[in-house]
């Protein structure tokens, strides 16, 4: 199993959650720990991250040795996800 590392825009977007979403995100990212790539994660064009979909939010990943790094957690159909990531 990979170990995690979450960017600080990361741990805002999870503090920021309502107890359902947040178990919902949380129990996503358990399971990319465990199978980082799982049949619904895709990567990212023009960026050298994989992405996860879990309900309306999206979970943009890379695999860095044996550490699953988040870098951002954002809404699904919300192309603002991308500027933030050309920003990283």
């Amino acid at each position: 199993m990979l170990s995690l590392d979450l960017t600080h825009q990361a741990k805002n977007f999870l503090d920021q959650l309502d107890p359902k979403r947040f178990r919902q995100v949380a129990r996503k990212i358990f399971s990319l720990m465990e199978n980082p790539r799982p049949p619904d994660s895709r990567p990212l064009q023009g960026f050298p991250f994989l992405r996860a979909d879990i309900g309306e939010y999206r979970i943009v990943y890379r695999i860095e040795g044996n550490c699953l790094k988040v870098a951002l957690i954002d809404k699904r159909n919300d192309d603002e996800v991308y500027k933030k990531l050309s920003r990283i």
